[in-house]
This record gives structure tokens, C-alpha cells and sequence, in this order.
């Protein structure tokens, strides 16, 4: 059963993957249809067509690669000279001749050529005036910004659900309520009932009990757990006088928090002295609504620029794995195939009550939106954030023209930047590889 699971798993979250990326290209093509642009194209996948229907004057379907997607809209890198190389020749009579030509003879200058021509492939006659590049700049902004946006939507109300039902896993509230009181000490990597040579806990000793609330210790206000953490471990002569709220009464008990025990584990003969009460406080996870999930994505969005300026080294790290070099890291990054992997191993883990995988697939499939968002955001093509970065260049330099009455400088050539964008664009590809490889030959696991 748990194989069935484990399937289930998988094909859930290719499938919600895939739907994000067709949403967020339908987040670059409704946009750039309303504001009059040619989209002959909508496509998830890459490589050979394996379903594809024309509706109206846009094909949409699927490919063989299910690593991506793309709309096709025509216009986007202006029409343009490269270099421009002058020649002098001489006629009959030795005089000289001097004639401009466009010179196509550098790499890159032959790479953007060839970039500008397929661009017009699919320009008509009567299509001049629906290419992309002619669009006012801030409504590039909003057809590139549209895709990214999309899977930050995604994440948005996959999050706020959670948050707002089952609460945010990433934040727990910690009370100062008692949960439960072991009886006796053991190391903490072991798991085993107490023996007669378990130390008692402080806890057990004074009578605290489960569903009592700790309101004091030696004097000092406890309003959270990590006051009371806090204390303990400052508490050096280990006497400890403790004020509880059990029942609607307060009540004090009074004990030593200074145990001496074997820190590893059982085998280990050195006793050390550590502050130590016992107790295990109730915790629930933090819920809320629209404003609190806005807020915990602010700070996802710091972790997450964090994470992509690290992410080449990190990258760098899952290489050296998959040759044996080192341990995978477990909080190196993940393709889809890992997050396919992670998300069948949650569905099948029978521990996981129904409730929790569910709430766990969601996670995961808005944190790898919210991700994609991020990342496309980044202001270098060929990500949207590129584009996005060579519409708001466009609209300061003309504005700077219109301040200083200087002659419009036209439209932006965002081609400039395709030896840019061909690195970007390679950098990306090796990543994902590494990563794929590294999810298949050193995967992370959801046991660690």
C-alpha cells in the first residue's frame, strides 16, 4: 500500500508543479494579449510536441521535457544593427571607396543576429504594431511581471489556508503550561523506559504535573518558555522554588534543578552536572489570516534571497555528494525530481496521520512557488526579472531625455544583454542538472 502512496504522492505534486508553471505563463500571455501583442505559442515542456491545439491564433500544448514551459510573444528584442564596420575600397581610377556594413563576424554579435531574426519569423506585414518591444514600458513591466506573480499568488493562498486552519509549522507557540513530566533523566539520544539508575527529574520530585502552569521561578515572572529555559540554566546553586497555577490555585513546590547524568548515552561512564526541571511545555502552531501570511512571506522572502545568493556554493556542495567527496548537506536545494521524491516518501509514511501529509504536500508545493517567483524576479535575463529591469531602464532613460529636452532615445535593445542572458541561461541549465543527478543519486530523504 505504502508503493500506492508513495505514487500517489508523486503524481500529486508533478501535477500541481506543471499547473503552476502553465498559471504563470498564462500570467505573461493574458496580460501581453490584452495590451495588443502577438502570442503565437503557450507550451508547458520542452522538446518535441506531444499534444498541441490552435486556438485562435495561439497553439497551446504540451511537450515531451516536463521541466518548464514558455509563451511565445513576438516582439521582444528590437529590431537593430549590431556592429556596424566601415570599409574603404578603391574604384577604377584608385579613388577610395568608403562603405558601412553590419558585421555579424563575432560570436555573440552572430548569436544576437540570429536571436533578432528568429524573433521576426512570426511577424506579419499586418503585425508590426503588436510587437512586444513597442509596448509602453509599464505595461512590459506588467506582462513579465505577471508569470513570477502568479506563483507568488499560488503560495499566497496555499499558505493562508494553512496558516489559517492548521497554523504555520515554521512557528510554533510555546506556553508555560506543563504538557508532561517524565519520571526520570535519561541521555537525550535515547528512547527507553527508566531504570533504577535514572536520576529522577526535578520536576517529578516536587510534584508538578501535567496541565499545570508555571507562573514563577525563584522570584522571577514566567510570561514565556524560554524565560523559564532561561532561568534554569542560570540557577547555579540548583535550589529552585517554583510557583505554579494548578486548578484555578496557586501553589509553590520547591526543588533542585542540578542533575548529574550522562550526557551521550548510557555507555559513557563521565557524569556532568547540568541544570535540568523536566518538563515539557503544551505548544500549538501559530495561526492567521491574510496580513500574518503576508508577514511570514516577508520573511520567507529574506530567507529565500539568502538562499540564491549561497545557491551556487550550495549547488557546488550537492556536486562534490554525488562523487563522494562529502555528505549531502540537508539543507542543500532540491529540483522537482527531489521534491517528487520528498513528497511520495511523505504520502507514504504510515506515522503521518492524513491531516499531516496533506498540509505537507501543500507546503512544499507553495514553497517551490514561492520560490519560482523569487527566482524569476531576479533582474537578469533570460528570467522575466531581465526583461523587467530593461522596461524600467527604457521608461528612466526617456524620462531623463524629457527632463533634460533632450531628443527621445527610443525604445530599449534588450538584445545587448543576450551574452548575459546565454550565461545566465547556462549557468542555470548545469545547475539543474547537478541537482536532478544529485536527487537521484544522493537524495534527501524525509528520515534524513
Amino acid at each position: 500500500m505504502s508503493a500506492v502512496y508513495y505514487t500517489l504522492g508523486v503524481v500529486v505534486f508533478a501535477v500541481a508543479i506543471m499547473a503552476s508553471i502553465g498559471l504563470h505563463e498564462f500570467g505573461h500571455l493574458i496580460p501581453a494579449k490584452k495590451f495588443g501583442c502577438k502570442v503565437p505559442q503557450w507550451f508547458i515542456g520542452f522538446g518535441p510536441t506531444v499534444w498541441s491545439r490552435k486556438i485562435g491564433e495561439t497553439e497551446y500544448g504540451v511537450k515531451l521535457v516536463p521541466l518548464g514551459g514558455y509563451v511565445k510573444i513576438v516582439g521582444m528584442l528590437p529590431p537593430g544593427a549590431e556592429a556596424l564596420v566601415e570599409e574603404t575600397e578603391y574604384d577604377e581610377d584608385g579613388e577610395a571607396v568608403h562603405r558601412i556594413r553590419r558585421s555579424n563576424t563575432g560570436l555573440f554579435t552572430q548569436l544576437i543576429s540570429d536571436a533578432r531574426a528568429a524573433e521576426y519569423e512570426f511577424v506579419k506585414e499586418h503585425d508590426t504594431d503588436r510587437l512586444f518591444y513597442k509596448l509602453p514600458p509599464w505595461k512590459k513591466i506588467i506582462v513579465m511581471a505577471g508569470g513570477p506573480t502568479v506563483n507568488l499568488l499560488i503560495a499566497f493562498v496555499i499558505f493562508c489556508g494553512l496558516f489559517a486552519t492548521y497554523g504555520n509549522p515554521g512557528d510554533q507557540k510555546i506556553s508555560t503550561v506543563v504538557a508532561a513530566v517524565p519520571q526520570c533523566v535519561v541521555p537525550i539520544d535515547e528512547v527507553r523506559s527508566c531504570t533504577d539508575d535514572d536520576p529522577v527529574a526535578p520536576a517529578y520530585a516536587a510534584g508538578i504535573k501535567p496541565g499545570d502552569q508555571i507562573l514563577s521561578f525563584n522570584g522571577v515572572e514566567i510570561d514565556e518558555w524560554t524565560t523559564l529555559q532561561r532561568e534554569i540554566r542560570a540557577n547555579s546553586d540548583g535550589d529552585a522554588t517554583i510557583t505554579l497555577l494548578r486548578d484555578g490555585e496557586e501553589m509553590t513546590v520547591t526543588t533542585t534543578t542540578t542533575v548529574s547524568l550522562r550526557p551521550t548515552s548510557a555507555e559513557d561512564e563521565k557524569l556532568v552536572q547540568v541544570g535540568f526541571l523536566g518538563v515539557e511545555p503544551e505548544w500549538s502552531y501559530a495561526t492567521g489570516g491574510p496580513v500574518y501570511t503576508l508577514q511570514q512571506m516577508g520573511v520567507m522572502t529574506v530567507d529565500t534571497l539568502k538562499a540564491m545568493a549561497t545557491l551556487p556554493q550550495k549547488v557546488w556542495g550537492v556536486a562534490k555528494a554525488i562523487v563522494g567527496l562529502e555528505e549531502r548537506a540537508a539543507d542543500s536545494p532540491m529540483s522537482v525530481v527531489g521534491g517528487a521524491r520528498y513528497a511520495g516518501e511523505t504520502a507514504a509514511e504510515e506515522s503521518f496521520p492524513l491531516a499531516d501529509k496533506t498540509v505537507s504536500l501543500l507546503g512544499l508545493i507553495a514553497g517551490f512557488n514561492f520560490f519560482i517567483g523569487m527566482f524569476n524576479f531576479i533582474p537578469l535575463l533570460p528570467l522575466d526579472g531581465g526583461h523587467i529591469a530593461g522596461a524600467v531602464y527604457e521608461s528612466l532613460r526617456r524620462k531623463l531625455a524629457r527632463l533634460f529636452r533632450r531628443p527621445d532615445p527610443g525604445h530599449a535593445d534588450v538584445a545587448k544583454m543576450l551574452p548575459v542572458a546565454y550565461v545566465m541561461g547556462l549557468t542555470i541549465m548545469v545547475m539543474g542538472v547537478v541537482l536532478i543527478v544529485g536527487d537521484l543519486v544522493v537524495p534527501l530523504s524525509l528520515r534524513g
